[in-house]
């Protein structure tokens, strides 16, 4: 569970409810949590790093890294996100920076999603599809969707309709979760992944960290194990090689 915003208050309140409901579904789950605003993470410089050399080699791995750790040990992570101007708080934008470099280096494939979200007024599925959309570029292979209209600040009492969308989408999450199924990636997700394993497939002036880690996906127009249907293929084929025409005349270059 990780808690994206600034303090503890009406979507941290639903997250809190969603686990609950949870608990009563399956004793046997075992919950960690992780506060962003605990890890006194500094804000990305912008220094790219993480792209050229590695995401170890950026100056605030040691704050990233264990949440990258405890992401990668879970089965499925609930994202609780409250609505700030429409959009993720600065703290949890702050982390998703961090971790932009997996928009080309894509990792958590086998992972699942719930991000919970509530608004004193509006913009709550919106910023829902934001920290789906952030996921996916991750790598996430199902993302679910909470997006609940609290009208409060900060004294939010959940009202039955909201309990009852809270615990379907959680159970959904948790039916999908224990099925072990793992679903076919949309357009959205393999394009980004045939595009950079495309332009990363030569050698080149300016090597970054993607040359390194494309080659071991040569030939697989996804990541193995995730299921691909013949269209889906074919697709990532026809992005593969647009990717390596628009290899031939792009050079991306940096301050070496």
């Amino acid at each position: 569970m990780v808690n994206g915003g600034p303090h503890k208050g009406n979507t941290w309140l639903l997250t809190e409810e969603a686990k609950r409901f949870l608990t009563d579904i399956d004793g046997d789950i075992i919950f960690s949590e992780v506060h962003l605003s605990d890890i006194g993470l500094p804000f990305c410089t912008g220094c790219s790093s993480c792209f050229r050399r590695g995401h170890w080699t950026c100056p605030h791995s040691e704050k990233v890294q264990p949440v990258m750790d405890m992401i990668e040990d879970s089965d499925g992570v609930i994202f609780s996100v409250p609505c700030f101007q429409g959009h993720l708080p600065g703290i949890l934008k702050n982390f998703t920076d961090h971790m932009a470099f997996m928009l080309h280096r894509p990792r958590y494939f086998t992972k699942k999603a719930l991000v919970i979200t509530t608004t004193g007024g509006v913009s709550a599925r919106g910023t829902t599809k934001a920290m789906a959309a952030v996921l996916s570029g991750w790598g996430f292979n199902k993302c679910y969707q909470l997006p609940i209209m609290a009208l409060s600040w900060n004294d939010y009492r959940p009202s039955a309709k909201d309990l009852k969308k809270t615990h379907d989408i959680a159970g959904k999450f948790y039916a999908d979760i224990s099925s072990g199924k793992l679903h076919v990636p949309g357009a959205g997700v393999l394009i980004p992944f045939n595009l950079f394993q495309a332009m990363t497939a030569a050698e080149t002036d300016y090597p970054t960290e993607d040359n390194s880690f494309w080659p071991k996906y040569a030939g697989m127009r996804y990541a193995p194990g995730i299921p691909l249907t013949p269209g889906k293929k074919l697709l990532g084929w026809l992005i593969y090689q647009a990717g390596r025409r628009l290899l031939k005349s792009t050079t991306v270059t940096y301050r070496k």
